[in-house]
């Protein structure tokens, strides 16, 4: 398999706080990777190092086949397209503007391509509308623009959908699968809104406390998820009690909501229900969730 990015052993300290411990992860070509974890797991510490933002403390990665401390690594670090945090604009110019001086910046010796750019992230009509103006989804487009003015064919994004309403969260969406699937680039998505993410992303990288826990292609983790029974009753606490007693393993979601793993015996788990005075409003089979897989995987508030 060929990768844009892989990293091995790589470290970032902070004085005594490491943000990266030892972090090794692989970006495969083409695909739309999904880089997830809690906020400080160290997702945007790695973007910044990539990105050239910032040196490590310790280990390795390699970009396009070069290693960090080659001098070719500068014309591997052009091959790439970021957003890291938030978007990079100028609020008192157009988005236009914008990419005019973006194009100046990467002396990019033709203003050519700049409205084709404008029409693929949906800003062709803005006209003389300064980006202090814009909605947020509008703003992170323009972001995604200036990260495309270079041609690049690997792109970065720090939680693109965060603060977003619905309709700027589909719009995001469709734009990275319109850039993945049409014009070949490989996408790195970080994110830790893994409903939005599940439904992007090729590959996953599961990063806790600055170290990789697991990485999957989203084929095998959909063998992997589980099945399981969402359970709604009036009181998860006392379920809690009973399902340990029943030896089934559980996620807790809210004060009425869970999901029960393995097994269930419906009219037995009912019964000790009631027998505590706890009511069931409803019982649904579906898979694991992405957020529960996660939370399995790092250990997190899961009860087993």
């Amino acid at each position: 398999m060929e990768y844009v990015l892989q990293t091995m052993g790589l470290s970032k300290e902070y004085g005594h706080f490491k943000a990266l411990n030892g972090l090794t992860m692989h970006v495969p070509k083409g695909e739309i990777y999904g880089f997830v974890g809690r906020n400080g797991a160290g997702k945007t510490t790695l973007i910044r190092l990539i990105c050239g933002l910032q040196r490590p403390t310790g280990g390795e990665y390699i970009l396009y086949g070069k290693k960090r401390d080659e001098k070719a690594i500068v014309d591997a670090r052009r091959r790439i397209g970021a957003v890291v945090e938030t978007p990079s604009v100028f609020m008192d110019m157009t988005a236009e503007e914008n990419l005019r001086q973006q194009y100046l910046i990467l002396g990019i010796p033709s203003f050519d391509g700049i409205k084709e750019l404008l029409a693929l992230v949906g800003l062709a009509d803005t006209g003389a509308k300064k980006a202090k103006n814009f909605s947020l989804g509008m703003r992170q487009r323009l972001g995604i623009a200036v990260a495309l003015a270079g041609n690049p064919d690997f792109l970065i994004l720090d939680e693109p959908v965060n603060g977003l309403d619905p309709q700027g969260i589909v719009e995001i969406r469709e734009l990275i699968l319109k850039l993945n699937r049409e014009y070949q680039i490989t996408v790195l998505v970080s994110s830790h809104i893994l409903d939005e993410l599940s439904k992007l992303a090729t590959w996953y990288g599961f990063i806790d406390g600055g170290q990789m826990v697991k990485e999957i292609s989203a084929k095998d983790l959909e063998a992997a998820c589980r099945k399981c029974v969402r359970v709604r009753v009036t009181d998860t606490g006392v379920l809690s009690t009973v399902l340990d007693g029943m030896g089934l393993s559980y996620t807790v979601w809210t004060d009425h909501e869970a999901d029960v793993y393995g097994e269930v015996g419906v009219t037995e788990l009912t019964m000790r229900l009631a027998e505590r005075d706890c009511e069931v409003k409803s019982m649904q089979e579906r898979d694991e969730s992405l957020e529960s897989y996660y939370i399995r995987l790092t250990g997190g508030e899961s009860h087993a």
